[in-house]
């Protein structure tokens, strides 16, 4: 590889992460610790600041302020960036839709002619459906994401599903994203428990300072999941569905069901409602068969449901 192809391609491994250990950097170069070393210290001297990170894992950082040069992307990056910012104009999050047109514009102007073409294509054919709930604003977003990275305990107002306003202290683990929906996994001080809180009705979220060590956090999707779909409701419904989790998947989005495959042909749908009828509706209308584990409620009404089904179908031939 020419010299000045392996120093852009070192620029842009070094944006993809905060730090390097030098003998990784080395590896995903496939360079030897000898060639990189010259070849930081070349970017160093065109004006890169280039940090080197003390210690026996020490490696490489690149500092900010850095005057890089034209965006350093290749078909599927560019490609993916395009979506992105398309993906963003859902105005599920105030203020990211008008910012990601511009960013999409900027990004057309520096990519070359062949992948200006395809994010171009891609802006033009794509319309984004707005999200049917509250936006989420982006300046919260912000700060949550900075707490989550940083370790650090928030502070913020948050109103109940049933409008009831509360004051929060907690330590932030990660934000997830559920359909139009932006959830916020975190231990809330006051109650010393794992929660979850709705991101569009957390109010001035505010940084305190204070640094914290996580403790056990729980796998942030699935915690979401548990709670969106079975903590609310009066009955937590647990169904064997005949058929692979994959098929199911295609009917049962993560913000209404979790699916636990069972080999290969199987798996168990875990869902709640308010309803044992809209239970019923639902399960039977994915057309796959299935069995009914729990809970008893929904075992009993089911056999009640195919009772008055089957009358209503034997009625009918006698006419």
């Amino acid at each position: 590889m020419e010299t000045s192809a392996r120093l852009l391609r070192l620029l842009s491994v070094l944006q993809s992460r905060p730090e390097w250990p030098g003998a990784d950097l080395a590896a995903r170069l496939e360079i030897t610790p000898r060639t990189l070393r010259r070849d930081v210290a070349k970017l160093r001297s065109l004006g890169y600041p280039v940090h080197a990170v003390p210690g026996v894992a020490g490696g490489y950082r690149l500092g900010a302020g850095a005057a890089l040069p034209p965006l350093l992307l290749d078909d599927e990056e560019a490609v993916a960036v395009a979506l992105s910012l398309r993906s963003a104009a859902t105005h599920s999050v105030t203020g990211v839709a008008e910012a990601s047109v511009r960013a999409l514009a900027k990004l057309e102007q520096v990519l070359p002619a062949r992948l200006r073409e395809r994010a171009a294509a891609i802006s033009q054919a794509t319309v984004a459906l707005t999200g049917p709930g509250p936006a989420v604003n982006a300046g919260a977003l912000v700060v949550i994401a900075r707490a989550c990275r940083s370790h650090e305990v928030i502070e913020f107002g948050y109103r109940s599903h049933d409008g009831v306003e509360s004051a929060r202290r907690a330590e932030p683990h990660r934000l997830v994203q559920a359909g139009y929906r932006w959830y916020l996994v975190a231990r809330d001080l006051g109650r010393a428990e794992w929660r979850t809180f709705r991101a569009d009705r957390i109010g001035d979220p505010r940084l305190t300072g204070v640094r914290f060590v996580p403790r056990d956090p729980p796998d942030a999707a699935a915690f979401v999941a548990r709670a969106v779909t079975t903590a609310p409701y009066r009955y937590q419904a647990r169904i064997l569905v005949h058929a692979p989790a994959a098929a199911v998947a295609e009917q049962v989005p993560p913000s209404a069901g979790v699916l636990e495959p069972i080999g290969a042909t199987k798996c168990v749908l875990t869902a709640g409602s308010d309803s044992l009828d809209a239970i019923a509706f639902h399960t039977v209308m994915m057309g796959l068969p299935f069995t009914v584990l729990e809970p008893p409620e929904l075992i009993e009404h089911m056999r009640s449901l195919a009772g008055r089904l089957s009358e209503a179908a034997q009625s009918g031939t006698h006419e």
